[in-house]
C-alpha cells in the first residue's frame, strides 16, 4: 500500500492540534520529559534488543499486507526485519492505540483494576502511556492489528503473532497487549510511563505470552524456500516467559505531545 497512510495519519493529527515530533533513536537537546514519553496516537518502530546485540543490525517489528502465513492461521504476517533488509518505512510503523474494548478494563481505580489490567489511551491522542496499562498496535500500512491467539508459529513452534482484522484496525481481543516496563525508577506524577529508548516488553492479555524474536530464529532458504519472500526476516513468536528475546524499544516514529 501507498505511504498515504502515514500522510493520512499527520493530517488527522493536524485536526486534534497536538506537538507532532518526527524522531529517531537521537533525541539531541530534548529537555522536556514530557517529549520522552511514548503517548497514544503516536506511530512507532519497536526495535528488538537481543538479535541488535548479537548481529550488531537493528531489526525492527515489520508486517505487509499482501503476505499471509503459510501455516497456521494463515494472516498476516509479522516478522522482525533488519534495518539494512526493509524497503519502505511503513512497513515498520505501528500505529498506537486504546485496547480492542475498553469496557474489559477498570479504569476506575488503578489501585482496584480488574485481573485484565487498566486500559490505555482513554483521554484520546497525545497521552502518556502508563507502565500496566493495555494497548493495541496497528500496523500503519494495512490498519491490521498485533495479535495473538493459541496457534504454534511456524518455525520455533511457540505462539504464533500475526496480524489481523478487516483491514480497518477492526478486530478482537486477541489484538491486546500490556505494556510492561523496565524502567521503574522513572516517573511522572507518580506513575511510571513508557519511555521512547527505555526497554519494554509487550505481554499478550489473552494468553499471558510475551512479543518475542530470536537472532537464531529466521527464514532461511531451508524452511522458507527458494523464493522466500521473506528471507533472513526473524520469526516474532508470543513467548511463556518474560526474558531478554522479549525486550524491545521505541526508537524512532512520529510521536506526539500535547
Amino acid at each position: 500500500m501507498k505511504f498515504s497512510h502515514l500522510s493520512a495519519l499527520l493530517l488527522l493529527l493536524s485536526w486534534v492540534s497536538p506537538s507532532v515530533i518526527l524522531a529517531n533513536d537521537d533525541h539531541g537537546d530534548d529537555d522536556d520529559d514530557g517529549l520522552l514519553l511514548v503517548t497514544c496516537g503516536s506511530a512507532v518502530k519497536l526495535s528488538h534488543l537481543e538479535s541488535k546485540t548479537a548481529t550488531g543490525m537493528e531489526h525492527f517489528l515489520s508486517s505487509e499486507g499482501n503476505r499471509n502465513l503459510g501455516s497456521g492461521s494463515g494472516q498476516q504476517i509479522v516478522t522482525a526485519v533488519s534495518s539494512t533488509t526493509t524497503t519502505t518505512t511503513t512497513n515498520t510503523l505501528w500505529w498506537i492505540r486504546g485496547p480492542n474494548d475498553e469496557s474489559r478494563f477498570d479504569n476506575d481505580n488503578n489501585d482496584n483494576a480488574n485481573a485484565n489490567g487498566v486500559a490505555a489511551c482513554t483521554q484520546g491522542v497525545a497521552q502518556p502511556i502508563a507502565c500496566g496499562s493495555v494497548i493495541r498496535l496497528s500496523h500503519l500500512e494495512s490498519l491490521r492489528n498485533l495479535h495473538s491467539h493459541n496457534v504454534k508459529s511456524p518455525l520455533s513452534r511457540q505462539q504464533e503473532v500475526s496480524a489481523f482484522g478487516e483491514g480497518d484496525g477492526d478486530g478482537d481481543n486477541g489484538d491486546d497487549w500490556r505494556v510492561v516496563c523496565s524502567n521503574s525508577n522513572s516517573s511522572n506524577g507518580g506513575k511510571n510511563y513508557w519511555e521512547r529508548s527505555s526497554v519494554v516488553s509487550f505481554q499478550h492479555v489473552d494468553s499471558g505470552a510475551y512479543l518475542g524474536a530470536s537472532s537464531t530464529v529466521k527464514f532461511t532458504h531451508q524452511n522458507c524456500g527458494h523464493n522466500c519472500p521473506i528471507l533472513n526476516h526473524l520469526e516474532v513468536f508470543g513467548r511463556k516467559q518474560k526474558d531478554h528475546f522479549g525486550n524491545w524499544v521505541a526508537e524512532m516514529g512520529v510521536h506526539l505531545s500535547k
